[in-house]
């Protein structure tokens, strides 16, 4: 999954502002975090079994670890395609065909992967969605950092527009963890799942990518940036939380959304407000915009999870600067989050975990960090992502050379 190494082309043989280790080694941090987080809500119970509130897993690290990767995705597909000083030409073109056949590798292996997971399954797949990612944001990558957020911030709006408008119209999808059968068959409920019904939703997604592929373009190695970014995270996320409240308890939108749910009840919707719904929120009334419900991908609701992966990159990006080294554990886990969380699904499928998540959990994060730094000293890239990089570079070096290849007659 990460996507911070760039497609070289002839006419420029290196970027000019490559990401320096220190960079590398906060982002990687930042995205071994999200992990982490990932991890916690696949493995651990997301209520008390007594109280039947939160536990701290879901309070953490529901939706936001899932934003958090894919603003870092941003980051690293910037990084790809020039960081400050973006690709032009002939090596934007092998960037763009690069990134194509990362999203489309990225996406089989999810759709394979999909196969292993019962019909109720104890994860959705995030791979597939994914790839779905790399290959809107394809058309994007020649644009300026401005440019972006307000693309972004386009999204952030429309998007959770057309999801409450389309979803009575839009097929359901089939399974919660697409695979090719499901592309082959039904191709039209598919598409709408990971466009825009399903968990992690490519269109408001792109919030987040079109964010982090800004963020990209900017020096990260300032201060004032990593604190500028720490202080706007932590404004945007109480913004949201705020403006929330105000509408939904001082402006009486609580109360507008009780006749959307089965009885009129308040425990239904104080549920929906805390867990989400596996079918959607109701549509009958745009009050539920103004929710900040885990995974609801409403405007406020991804305010609030792109504050928080703004807060927690600055954040990352401060730490490295002191104390760099001893995130090893962190970035190295970070760096191959594909093979690591290939492999947690697979783990999962087997549905063993149920009876002691909490060691479980535990386990996996102890022998994926030993993995990961045995690993990377030893070889460098993870498995899976020298793979996935190796062909992503090849083709887009056959892309560019075709296009410059003498015509023989």
């Amino acid at each position: 999954m990460s996507d911070r190494h760039g497609t070289q082309a002839p006419d420029r043989t290196t970027s000019e502002d490559p990401p320096t280790k220190g960079r590398l080694v906060a982002i990687d941090a930042a995205r071994g975090l999200a992990l982490i987080g990932l991890t916690a809500i696949h493995f651990l119970p997301a209520s008390d079994e007594e109280t039947h509130e939160p536990t701290w897993s879901w309070i953490l690290f529901a939706g936001d670890s899932a934003a958090l990767f894919a603003l870092l995705a941003g980051v690293g597909l910037a990084f790809g395609s020039g960081g400050r000083t973006r690709q032009q030409g002939q090596s934007m073109t092998a960037a763009r065909v690069g990134v194509a056949v990362r999203a489309l590798l990225i996406a089989a292996v999810g759709m394979s992967i999909g196969y292993l997971m019962p019909e109720d399954p104890p994860a959705v797949n995030i791979l597939v969605y994914y790839g779905v990612f790399f290959l809107l944001t394809i058309p994007f990558l020649h644009l300026r950092p401005m440019t972006l957020f307000m693309c972004a911030m386009l999204f952030g709006v429309v998007a959770p527009v057309l999801m409450q408008t389309l979803r009575g119209r839009l097929p359901e999808f089939t399974a919660y963890n697409p695979t090719f059968n499901d592309v082959v068959t039904d191709p039209g409920a598919t598409a709408a799942q990971l466009l825009l019904t399903g968990t992690y939703p490519a269109l408001p997604y792109m919030t987040y990518l079109l964010t982090g592929l800004a963020l990209g373009r900017l020096n990260l190695r300032n201060g004032q940036v990593q604190t500028l970014l720490v202080v706007v995270g932590a404004g945007l996320a109480a913004f949201a939380y705020l403006s929330s409240y105000v509408l939904l308890y001082i402006a009486e939108g609580y109360h507008q959304l009780l006749p959307s749910v089965p009885e009129q009840s308040e425990e239904v919707v104080d549920e929906i407000l805390v867990w989400g719904t596996d079918e959607g929120l109701p549509t009958s009334t745009g009050w539920w915009l103004a929710v900040t419900t885990p995974h609801a991908n409403m405007p406020l609701a991804i305010a609030w999870s792109l504050g928080i992966g703004l807060a927690v990159l600055g954040t990352f990006l401060l730490l490295a600067r002191a104390v760099g080294p001893w995130l090893l554990p962190l970035s190295a886990m970070g760096a191959m989050t594909l093979t690591l969380y290939s492999t947690q699904l697979v783990l999962l499928s087997f549905e063993l975990h149920y009876d002691q998540p909490e060691i479980w959990f535990l386990a996996y994060l102890l022998l994926a960090a030993l993995f990961a730094v045995g690993w990377q000293r030893a070889f460098g890239q993870g498995p899976f992502e020298r793979l996935v990089s190796m062909a992503a570079k090849g083709a887009g070096r056959a892309a560019v050379g075709s296009r410059t290849r003498p015509d023989p007659h």
